[in-house]
């Protein structure tokens, strides 16, 4: 298929199905913004951890507080030896682009799918604009060919993270974002296998053909995107959320 978008579902029953619906509802009341003005500035309610059976709910929004998905998602990086992730939007913080290139300096695999076409097109040259280093700590780097991709999914080992959170300075610090994790073997073999299919679909973007196609004028692009949506666009974006009224 060449035309459309590549997504991925996840199915869901038991309690974590309850858990989620009670999730949605929840931030879809929060997302009119009808609240106090001292109530923003309080650490927020909306980031946190909802504990099931055999997951974890991971819940983010705007407000004070760290990310409870960045958060779990550090720890499990610290300790992986294989990483494989696909997210249509990848700009994440440094300190997770940190953990990525140290876990394959010493020796493990990361292996990133991203977008080779993007609904949003800025995203992309952002993204682009971390390959070289990336790249030269060893990170394998893909980008999905046939459709704009929009799927979501991490996999740390024997860990699975699936749900709505890109890895960009938005999901993680500002959207209302909500993302499952397993640490499941079973699970993360299924992962794994929708991770291969998807990667045939890839055109590998390798060192020496990164360092050729870079010019100075897709240097200066990437460059005013990166700054674009690192600096600007979440200044902006928090600018606008403690204006709004009361």
């Amino acid at each position: 298929m060449t035309s459309g978008w590549f997504d991925l579902g996840l199915r869901t029953t038991g309690p974590l199905a309850a858990q989620l619906s009670a999730a949605f509802e929840d931030m879809f009341q929060r997302a009119d913004f009808k609240h106090k003005r001292f109530m923003r500035l309080r650490k927020s309610t909306a980031r946190k951890m909802v504990q099931t059976l055999n997951e974890q709910l991971l819940l983010s929004g705007p407000g004070r507080g760290r990310s409870p998905i960045k958060q779990a998602l550090r720890g499990d990086l610290e300790r992986a030896t294989k990483v494989q992730i696909i997210v249509a939007y990848f700009l994440p913080t440094w300190r997770i682009r940190r953990d990525l290139m140290r876990i394959a300096r010493r020796g493990g695999n990361v292996q990133l799918i991203l977008a080779g076409k993007s609904d949003v097109l800025v995203s992309q040259l952002a993204g682009q604009s971390l390959y070289r280093r990336l790249l030269k700590a060893g990170v394998q780097i893909y980008e999905y060919q046939p459709q704009i991709l929009h799927a979501k999914l991490i996999i740390a080992d024997d860990v699975v993270y699936a749900g709505s959170a890109n890895l960009d300075q938005r999901s993680l610090h500002i959207n209302y974002e909500l993302m499952v994790r397993f640490e499941q073997p079973e699970m993360a073999e299924q992962a794994r296998a929708i991770f291969a299919e998807s990667l045939k679909h890839c055109r590998e973007v390798t060192r020496e053909e990164w360092r050729r196609s870079r010019t100075i004028w897709r240097r200066f692009k990437q460059g005013w995107a990166y700054w674009l949506l690192v600096r600007v666009d979440p200044y902006m974006a928090r600018r606008q959320w403690r204006a709004l009224p009361d």
